[in-house]
């Protein structure tokens, strides 16, 4: 007889089964074994909001090989993931393998390191029922919300489209950013900078132009900012104060779930979904050159910036060891988790600080080596001394007019030697302030430099911003940020333009829809609000029925009404084109195309034709390609944009939209088309391929050549870099926002 343990992934099965060695058998679940049915509301509103679990389909296997193994063992032990997903897997788990509920048979490690999974074993505790309530009534909340509201989007917008309980918040919080976007006016102002030479200097500092009369003054016009230069170049410029002092920074704390997506996405333009993917795997074991399978990181869903003692002290003898004692501090940092935050779990940090990234990289694949390197050296330089800047400014006056220099040099790296912040770039880096300077001094003027400048916008969300604005206003958990975005750019309520996230017109009228009939559901301190009363449940404070009937008899009461006030459908506005439509001549829109049937060429990736599937065509494809007499195959998936007649629903005109990009092809001078390799890469040729071969990786910009007046094309490969010409015959190239001289290629 043999103990079972039971987890969720293989990869986790494999590491713990090392770690426990003979007497244990460990097996997977491969994730939940149970849920809500498919196919109807699965929650009896009428009895308790009793929850209708069923097995889930295609696990019959995996949930008779784990009740033949648990009856087969000597105890079980259920040891998924330490949260609330986690401990509700472990539940159903009991329930199915009828486990005593109340018996010690639960094990949680924050990191699967053997010394973690044999305290674990060691220590069993009962399944926490606080946690799975906290769990069934997130559950029950978005099926509620989906269910409910989902039919009603159906009638008012159109079929296939759902409802999220937080889904609709984190849209609107896109939708909102860009109406402001939209509705802002720019107000033009001005900037003076002074170039000013200390006697016998040959290179002059700036000095940031201030106010008059020791207040700050706004310059907001040419004629304003003239008049001052006419006074200053006739005046002279004097050294008021100088002010020379220290400044220390300290290391950033190690990371939660939130800044280790934040930073991903800045540091190695990594996207929220693929940062948790590869996190799952980084902690739940990877095989190590003469080690085996090893769990490198701890628990990767987390809101705490919280270090184990033990794990303090380590990376503190690390520090110590391999850095010298001036980058260690005399006492340990210790970081303060933010109000609200669970604690549940420690921060993000490596589960053994010897382990180096470079040590391990040839074990690692691209994206595991880079946020390993991530994590470890964010917590490795969180407990290191702070860096320390040696700074010096300066009040500079020119009759009533005052102007400011500052400037700063590194005195001690400390931490930055390890975890640097953003590097400026040394060549556009003005003089500093000259050490020596002196109060009285007479200043040279260089030359003064006006700028005019508009006020800007608010910048669209990326992952990283409108996951920390999430953060902010207690939008989701730790757990929820990933797949809520993607869930979002799934239904195409949302979409990329490069990093930035916007609006479809899609998710501009769905959201205008759900704030117009239920303004709770979208609101963003009611949403915040129901995670705190999930947290509440979660403590034991609250029960979970009562918090579904509170939010329910809301509910109930905003869906009754929006089905009598809403009575015409919603029309989603279309982007504009330069088509003109050839049945009825109206104007063509380009639109998006939801998910379901669609026909696309089989000569993809050299044709990329495709269209709508309509209703009244067979199953069975006997279409050919009219671009390149291939046949069509029906395909199931998210078939994009297209032109469709803004006439309709009198004319019903579709046809499909090509992606074409800014320029034209420098060998024909027709247009370009974006496509994708076979491996998801994306290329560049020409429309008229196969008869014109021009193909490459380099993406086509709106900029025109110089030398020969054709389209510019950015490139960067293997570190080189440069904008340029791709002409044969011509062979302009220039860095990026630098121009150079002309060169054959």
């Amino acid at each position: 007889m043999e103990n079972l343990v039971i987890v969720e992934s293989p990869a986790k099965a494999k590491t713990i089964a090392k770690y426990l060695g003979s007497g244990y058998k460990v097996k997977a679940s491969m994730g939940h074994i149970r849920d809500l049915p498919k196919k109807k509301l699965g929650v009896d509103i009428d009895h308790d909001f009793e929850m209708q679990y069923v097995p889930i389909d295609g696990k019959a296997d995996i949930i008779n090989d784990l009740k033949e193994s648990a009856a087969q063992s000597d105890a079980v032990y259920l040891a998924t993931d330490p949260d609330r997903e986690g401990e509700a897997i472990s539940w159903h788990l009991a329930q199915l393998l009828d486990l005593d509920e109340t018996a010690a048979n639960r094990v949680t490690f924050n990191e699967i390191t053997k010394r973690a999974v044999s305290e674990g074993i060691a220590h069993p505790r009962s399944i926490d029922l606080n946690l799975v309530n906290a769990q069934q009534a997130r559950r029950a909340l978005d099926r509620l919300v989906g269910y409910k509201i989902s039919p009603f989007l159906w009638k008012k917008v159109r079929r296939g489209l759902s409802a999220g309980r937080v889904q609709s918040v984190v849209t609107r919080m896109v939708v909102d950013r860009e109406r402001e976007i939209r509705a802002f006016k720019p107000q033009e102002y001005w900037s003076l900078d002074a170039y000013v030479l200390r006697a016998n200097a040959k290179r002059p500092f700036m000095a940031h132009y201030y106010g008059t009369d020791g207040k700050k003054t706004k310059l907001v016009s040419e004629e304003q900012t003239q008049a001052l230069i006419d006074v200053l170049k006739s005046g002279e410029f004097t050294v008021k104060s100088v002010k020379r002092g220290e400044r220390r920074q300290k290391a950033h704390p190690p990371y939660t779930t939130s800044t280790l997506q934040q930073d991903a996405s800045h540091r190695l333009n990594m996207p929220s979904k693929r940062t948790m993917s590869i996190a799952q795997t980084l902690y739940e074991g990877v095989e190590l050159s003469g080690r085996g399978l090893t769990g490198l990181i701890t628990y990767m869903r987390t809101d705490s910036v919280r270090i184990a003692p033990e794990a303090v002290s380590a990376v503190r003898e690390f520090i110590g060891a391999n850095y010298g004692g001036e980058y260690l501090p005399k006492n340990a940092a210790v970081y303060t988790t933010k109000s609200g935050a669970q604690d549940a779990h420690e921060a993000i940090r490596p589960s053994d600080v010897t382990i180096t990234p470079d040590a391990i990289k040839s074990d690692l694949d691209a994206g595991q080596y880079k946020l390993y390197k991530l994590i470890w050296e964010r917590f490795v330089a969180s407990q290191m001394s702070p860096a320390v800047f040696s700074t010096i400014s300066a009040d500079i006056e020119n009759g009533a007019h005052l102007f400011k220099a500052s400037s700063q040099s590194v005195k001690f790296k400390g931490y930055m030697a390890l975890y640097p912040e953003k590097e400026e770039d040394e060549e556009k880096k003005d003089a500093p302030v000259p050490v020596g300077l002196e109060a009285g001094e007479k200043l040279a003027l260089d030359s003064l430099k006006p700028e005019q400048h508009f006020t800007q916008p608010p910048p669209r969300f990326n992952e990283a911003s409108l996951i920390k604005e999430m953060e902010e206003k207690g939008i989701g958990r730790p757990s929820t940020y990933a797949p809520t975005i993607s869930t979002i750019l799934d239904r195409d309520y949302i979409e990329r333009d490069k990093k930035a996230l916007k609006p479809t017109p899609l998710g501009e009228a769905v959201t205008d829809l759900m704030v117009g009939n239920f303004k709770d559901i979208v609101d963003v301190k009611f949403t915040a609000g129901m995670e705190d009363k999930l947290d509440r449940v979660e403590d034991g404070k609250d029960s979970w029925q009562g918090v579904l009937a509170e939010f329910y008899a809301g509910l109930a009461d905003e869906l009754k009404k929006a089905e009598e006030q809403t009575t015409e459908r919603v029309r989603i506005a279309g982007e504009p084109s330069d088509e003109i439509c050839e049945k009825c001549g109206k104007p063509m829109e380009i639109r998006s195309g939801r998910f379901g049937k669609y026909l696309a060429c089989t000569g993809y990736p050299d044709c990329t034709n495709r269209r709508p599937l309509k209703k009244a065509q067979d199953e069975v494809s006997d279409q050919i390609c009219e671009k390149c007499g291939k046949p069509m195959l029906i395909k199931t998936g998210t078939y994009g944009k297209f032109l469709a007649c803004s006439g309709y629903p009198e004319c019903k005109n579709i046809k499909p939209l090509d992606g074409f990009t800014e320029g034209n092809c420098p060998v024909c001078g027709a247009r370009i088309i974006e496509r994708r390799s076979k491996r998801g890469f994306k290329f560049y040729s020409c429309e008229k391929a196969p008869e014109c071969k021009f193909i490459t990786w380099d993406v086509p910009l709106a900029d025109k050549c110089p030398k020969c007046g054709k389209t510019m094309f950015r490139h960067s490969y293997k570190g080189e870099k440069w904008i340029g010409c791709l002409d044969e015959a011509c062979g302009y190239r220039q860095e990026e926002g630098k121009e150079e001289k002309p060169e054959n290629k």
